[in-house]
C-alpha cells in the first residue's frame, strides 16, 4: 500500500477502504506521507465526495489518532455545541453559558479561525488572561465545579483533525461536506460529550452556500453521531447576512456580553434562544417547550450574563481590563433608500485581511480588528448615513461601500432559522 495509489484511487472516484484512510492518516501524522500529498489526496476528495462509510472510516481514524476524553467522571449529562462557522459566528459565546445556567454541563473544546471565519478560542483570546489550554484535570475540575469549561483542542485528542484541519485551511480544501463532517464529529465524539446540537451555517456567509447541502451536512452528522451511539440535533441557519451587528474577535466578545445583557441584535438573539434550547431540551430530557421557558428566563434573569462572567473568572480571564483599540473608519451611504444586502464573504474577507484572520496557520492575530454595522437589512438609509465602520490601526480602503447595496425599494424580511433535523 502507498500513498501515490490511494490519491490515484480517489481521483478516479473510487471508494477507499478504511484500510487506506487509515494508512494516509497515520503516515501523514509521522511525516512519511507529505504536506503536498495530504493536499492532492485532499483535493480528490473535494471534488469527488465521499462515500457514507469513507466518512465513518475517515472520522473513526481521527478519533483513534489520539486518546478520547474520558467525562464520566463529570456530574450529569454533557451535552456539546459546535457550529460549521459563518461570518460574525459568536453564537458559542452566548449559547454556552445561557445552557449551563440552566444547570446543563457543557465541556466545550474549540477550534482557531477557519477560512473567512473566527474561531471561539481566538475570540476567548482577545480577553486578558483567558486560559485556553487547560490539563484534562483542570477542564473536568472545571465542568463540576462551575457547570463549563472552554478549552483548545489540546494535542492528544484528534491530532490527526488538527493537522489536517490547519493544511485545509491554506490549500483551499476547506469546502467539503465529508470533511467538514468528519472533522466536526471526530471532535464532537472524541470530546466525550453524551449528545451534541449542531449549528449548520447556509448562505453567501457561511461553508454550505444552498440549503440543500446543508440538509445533506445535517444529516450526514447525524448518521455518525448514530454510528457512535450519540444523540444529534442539527439547526440550520440563514448566513446570506452577517450575524449579529460584528465581525472580528474582541469586538464579538463585546457584542456577546451585550447579547447577554438583552442588548443583542433580535435574530441573533433568537438564534441562540433556538440553540439554547435545544441543548437544554436533550440535556434534561425536558420538552422543548419547557426548555425554551427556561432558556429565556435565564436570558431575561441574567443568569446566563453572570454565568459568562463566572466562566471567565474561572479560567483567568480579566473582564475588567477588556477593552478595544484602534482607528474607526466610517462606512457612508452614497445614496437615499433602503439597504437589500450587504457582501457578507467580501467583507468578512477584507476583514481578515487587516488582521482579524488568518493566511496561513502560522499568522498572528490582531484581536482589536474588526467590523460594526449601524445598519440592518432592509434599513431606510439616507446619503451620508454611517452603515458601520472598521477598527484597525492600518490604513483602509476607500471603497468599501462596494459592499452594501441599497435600492429604492425595501426587501422582505428574512428567516433566520431554516430548518431542524434530528
Amino acid at each position: 500500500m502507498n500513498i501515490i495509489d490511494i490519491i490515484s484511487k480517489k481521483k478516479d472516484n473510487k471508494e477507499l477502504t478504511y484500510d487506506e484512510i487509515k494508512f494516509a492518516v497515520d503516515k501523514y501524522m509521522i511525516d512519511e506521507v507529505k504536506d503536498y500529498q495530504m493536499s492532492a489526496l485532499l483535493m480528490a476528495i473535494v471534488i469527488n465526495g465521499m462515500s457514507d462509510d469513507e466518512i465513518y472510516y475517515l472520522t473513526k481514524v481521527m478519533i483513534e489518532s489520539g486518546e478520547v476524553l474520558d467525562l464520566s467522571s463529570v456530574d450529569g449529562i454533557v451535552v456539546d455545541k459546535h457550529s460549521t462557522g459563518g461570518v460574525g459566528d459568536k453564537t458559542s459565546l452566548v449559547v454556552l453559558p445561557l445552557v449551563a445556567s440552566c444547570s446543563v454541563k457543557i465541556a466545550k473544546m474549540s477550534g482557531r479561525g477557519l477560512g473567512f471565519t473566527g474561531g471561539t478560542i481566538d475570540k476567548l483570546e482577545s480577553i486578558e488572561g483567558f486560559n485556553v489550554n487547560l490539563t484534562k484535570e483542570e477542564f473536568i475540575n472545571k465542568v463540576n465545579e462551575v457547570g463549563i469549561a472552554i478549552t483548545s483542542q489540546t494535542g492528544n485528542l484528534v491530532p490527526a483533525d488538527k493537522k489536517i484541519y490547519a493544511l485545509r485551511d491554506v490549500t483551499g480544501t476547506t469546502s467539503s461536506i465529508g470533511l467538514i463532517a468528519s472533522s466536526i464529529m471526530s471532535k464532537k465524539i472524541a470530546s466525550g460529550a453524551d449528545k451534541i446540537v449542531l449549528d449548520v451555517k447556509v448562505g453567501k456567509g457561511a461553508f454550505m452556500k444552498n440549503l440543500d447541502d446543508a440538509k445533506k451536512l445535517s444529516n450526514t452528522m447525524i448518521k455518525i453521531g448514530k454510528r457512535f451511539n450519540k444523540e444529534v440535533v442539527a439547526i440550520i441557519s440563514n448566513m446570506d447576512y452577517p450575524l449579529g451587528y460584528s465581525v472580528g474577535n474582541a469586538i464579538e466578545v463585546k457584542e456577546a456580553i451585550d447579547t447577554l445583557s438583552l442588548k443583542g441584535d433580535i435574530k441573533f438573539t433568537k438564534l441562540c434562544i433556538t440553540i439554547a434550547s435545544y441543548m437544554v431540551h436533550i440535556g434534561k430530557n425536558i420538552p422543548i417547550d419547557d426548555a425554551f421557558d427556561m432558556v429565556v428566563e435565564n436570558l431575561n434573569n441574567k443568569k446566563g450574563l453572570e454565568k459568562f462572567y463566572e466562566l471567565i473568572k474561572s479560567q483567568n480571564g480579566n473582564i475588567e481590563s477588556f477593552k478595544i483599540d484602534g482607528n474607526r473608519y466610517e462606512i457612508k451611504s452614497n445614496k437615499n433608500g433602503y439597504l437589500v444586502n450587504i457582501d457578507t464573504l467580501s467583507l468578512a474577507k477584507y476583514v481578515n485581511s487587516l488582521g482579524a484572520g488568518r493566511k496561513s496557520k502560522d499568522d498572528i492575530i490582531d484581536y482589536n480588528v474588526g467590523l460594526v454595522l449601524n445598519k440592518k437589512i432592509g434599513d431606510e438609509v439616507s446619503e451620508n448615513d454611517v452603515l458601520g465602520y472598521i477598527i484597525t490601526n492600518k490604513q483602509i480602503d476607500d471603497d468599501l461601500i462596494k459592499y452594501f447595496t441599497i435600492e429604492n425599494n425595501k426587501v422582505d424580511d428574512y428567516n433566520i432559522i431554516l430548518g431542524i433535523e434530528k
